[in-house]
């Protein structure tokens, strides 16, 4: 009986042994999974540390959608990639269009205010305007200003005093409505349409105003507030002038191709303030490329994210290397001969409306 009663025990015993054994097993492959989750969750806590440090974030703001402010940033874009910030990897582009919205523009500079922007770019005089609050805390770029000064955002080009630089696309006045009398030399009355909640266009006006009281020319303005205004004032005002010119105003541009279509019915042309709006069937305009410009906006959002003071970097405005920007489209549907002397000169560039 002891000998069974040992050997009972013994059996006893082993199958518990057995039982306990993948209990064991279990444990220690539970025990491994933990350690690779937690391992996995450290090295992505780091990883995502590591972004939070070394990523960059450029908060962009475009006042509307159209050509030349599409321009501007598509080129701003590339140029920042051609300087090694690509979006998502190294750097985060945070792009807001306001819609022309004023409103707009102060909701996303609150937006951005609060995401903490390592910079912020502001297409266009009015979102340069909207966005000096923020360079208390967050240095601003602003890209196709025409004139810092005069919209109250800097006093001093060579040395900004405000908390933002930029780019400036002063339109040439003198040279565009010289070419106007080149092309069309008959023309005595112009017309100028623009929004004078604009400073660039009002600025733009001045300075029309100078060129035609020195060339004995008439002028007469309508203004407008939203481009829904822009057919009824264009159809209004061909017909008492013999030309029209719009400077970069966004308002117009956002609807340039509808006053191409009233100047083709009145058979009378529109000269325009950016190349842009003269891919829009403007007939034709002397200026910059605004490829140019937003590369240039890259190279400064560049020099202030490798520690540069936005008062080190001067304000850059361009007025040379300028082309004869013509639509010959428009040129043939308005029974306008294009002089010779403009066609063969080496900075013509010709634009059609299809391009």
């Amino acid at each position: 009986m002891n000998l069974i009663k040992k050997l009972g025990i013994i059996a006893i015993g082993a199958a518990l042994m057995a039982g306990c054994t993948p209990k064991a097993d279990t444990a220690q492959s539970t025990d491994t999974e933990t350690t690779a989750a937690d391992s996995s969750a450290a090295e992505s806590a780091k990883a995502e540390s590591t972004d939070s440090t070394e990523m960059k974030k450029i908060g962009v703001i475009q006042l509307v959608e159209h050509k030349s402010l599409d321009i501007i940033y598509n080129s701003f874009k590339d140029e920042l990639k051609n300087l090694g910030y690509v979006d998502g990897e190294n750097v985060k582009i945070t792009f807001q269009n306001a819609q022309g919205d004023m409103s707009n523009i102060t909701s996303i500079v609150q937006g951005f205010e609060g995401d903490k922007q390592d910079v912020v770019v502001g297409i266009a005089t009015p979102v340069a305007q909207g966005a000096m609050s923020l360079t208390k805390t967050t240095p601003v770029v602003f890209s196709a200003v025409t004139d810092p000064i005069g919209a109250g955002i800097l006093t001093d080009m060579n040395a900004p005093d405000k908390g933002m630089t930029g780019t400036s696309d002063a339109v040439q006045i003198d040279k565009i409505m010289d070419l106007a009398l080149q092309i069309t030399p008959d023309v005595k009355k112009v017309g100028f349409i623009y929004n004078p909640g604009e400073d660039n266009s009002v600025t733009n006006l001045g300075l029309l105003e100078n060129y035609v009281k020195e060339k004995n020319l008439e002028l007469e303005t309508v203004s407008i507030s939203t481009s829904a205004d822009l057919q009824t004032a264009a159809a209004s005002l061909f017909e008492k002038v013999d030309m029209i010119f719009v400077s970069n105003d966004n308002t117009v541009a956002e609807a340039m191709p509808i006053l191409t279509s009233e100047a083709i019915k009145a058979k009378k042309p529109i000269y325009v303030g950016a190349d842009s709006m003269v891919m829009d069937g403007g007939l034709a305009t002397v200026g910059i490329d605004y490829t140019d410009l937003g590369k240039e906006t890259a190279k400064m959002v560049d020099e202030i994210l490798k520690g540069k003071s936005v008062n080190e970097i001067p304000v850059k405005v361009f007025k040379d290397d300028l082309f004869i920007y013509v639509n010959t489209d428009t040129a043939a549907a308005l029974g306008i001969e294009i002089p010779e002397n403009i066609k063969t000169d080496k900075k013509f560039v010709e634009i059609k409306s299809n391009n």
